[in-house]
């Protein structure tokens, strides 16, 4: 079961700031530790994918009393020398009772995946769904008001909210079912883990200054993940630089991979390479005389897939398929971003081809499309490895596994078939 927080409903729909529920969360599932949250600036902006200084802010106005109520969320102890020498703070969140005091359950995982007013919007689902209480956008919009600027204070319009929502339940954090409930609202299912993989979370956080208003403290104290959470690190973030260089942890594409004229510098980060490495490797024989321009694209599509929730299995068994079951390929980089990558199936993330890929089920929306007439039956996919193969799809050639529309003689494919004796004698004659 993943690690969860309880965060008062004063915290959600109060006046803090979007990354403040953000800091919230993360020191209140470090603070389960007999010793406190004794993670440092540098070490909570790492975890959530934030500027130190949006941290510093969060931390101050957490330990501020709210104009409100005077209500303190955060109580900070340092333990520094005279000199400035010392170790971290120690952070403790206010205690709070659970019978007298609202709040919702939110997973400490959700606060390193989410961008903050998601984050906010998922706690605000959560309380919502565990009272049955049915939310409109224009309840959902009063909470996830502007916070700066002009209009801060003021709702957020529809069209936002339903963005928010829309990334979310692409994300695998909440399910929709619209039209379903009081008098036609929407109802929502706030899920504890993502229902897919989650790879990057866009924070829209810039590199910024930093105030360097933090602890006095010279070292930090880092063993401070739970030992019910994965280590540091997580998922992949994206940080925007203003500089020339490329960032530390990104390495640039190599000249196979490279879009030419438009971002002679396009990088990825090791891990995503590594992935798109993985995922073209059965079709390295069309790549190589792909143009830079067509490589920088292929590399691009394939991450924009990779970030809607499509695992690195999937777009590898999508490729060797059906390069498998194409007989002429004409041209390569026309395909590969055409037939050869491109996603068939319903609107549903998870459908490929007309079956739910993690679970190998036949995928309910596409089988009444078809029935409806509205769309007509996908051709068969690939099938997840792992999975039986579902019988009357395709024949697999026992020796190479490649696809074929036909029945295989022997089982195998004509290029794994032993040659017949017989015809090599009779044309050797003639």
């Amino acid at each position: 079961m993943p690690q969860r927080v309880r965060v008062p409903l004063r915290v959600i729909v109060g006046a803090y700031a979007d990354a403040t529920v953000s800091v919230y969360v993360k020191i209140a599932a470090l603070d389960r530790r007999d010793t406190g949250c004794e993670a440092g600036v540098t070490y909570l902006s790492g975890l959530l994918g934030l500027a130190r200084s949006t941290v510093e802010r969060a931390l101050t106005q957490l330990m501020r009393p709210d104009p409100n109520d005077d209500i303190v969320e955060l109580t900070s102890q340092r333990r520094t020398h005279q000199g400035g020498t010392g170790q971290t703070a120690v952070r403790r969140i206010r205690a709070t009772n659970h019978r007298r005091e609202h709040g919702a359950w939110v997973p400490s995982r959700a606060a390193e995946s989410l961008a903050p007013r998601q984050l906010r919007a998922y706690a605000a689902l959560a309380y919502a769904t565990a009272t049955d209480a049915p939310v409109t956008l224009s309840e959902l919009a009063r909470v996830l008001r502007h916070r700066s600027g002009k209009k801060a204070g003021q709702p957020l319009d529809t069209r936002s909210v339903r963005r928010i929502l829309r990334e979310l339940e692409r994300l695998g954090w909440i399910s929709v079912e619209r039209r379903a409930g009081y008098r036609g609202r929407h109802l929502y299912t706030v899920h504890d883990e993502p229902t897919m993989p989650v790879l990057t979370a866009d924070t829209d956080e810039g590199s910024g200054g930093d105030l360097e208003d933090g602890s006095l403290a010279s070292k930090e104290h880092h063993p401070t993940d739970s030992p019910d959470e994965p280590p540091a690190g997580g998922p992949i973030r994206r940080r925007r630089t203003t500089g020339s260089s490329a960032p530390e942890d990104l390495v640039p594409l190599p000249d196979a991979f490279r879009h030419a004229p438009a971002a002679p510098q396009l990088t990825f980060a090791p891990r995503i390479w590594e992935q798109i490495q993985y995922v073209i490797e059965p079709v390295t024989a069309l790549t190589a005389g792909l143009s830079p321009w067509l490589t920088g694209t292929l590399a691009r599509e394939i991450v924009r897939q990779l970030e809607e929730g499509q695992d690195p299995d999937r777009l590898r068994a999508r490729l060797q398929f059906r390069f498998a079951s194409t007989d002429t390929i004409r041209d390569p980089g026309r395909w590969l971003l055409g037939p050869a990558l491109a996603r068939r199936g319903c609107g549903l993330v998870a459908c490929e081809s007309g079956q739910i890929w993690h679970t190998g089920a036949r995928c309910d929306v596409c089988a009444d499309l078809a029935a409806d007439g509205q769309r007509p039956p996908r051709p068969p996919g690939p099938r997840r490895p792992g999975y039986p193969r579902p019988p009357g799809r395709w024949h697999e050639c026992e020796a190479c596994r490649a696809p074929s529309r036909e029945p295989l003689a022997d089982g195998v494919c004509r290029t794994c078939r032993p040659p017949d004796l017989a015809v090599l004698e009779r044309r050797w004659a003639t």
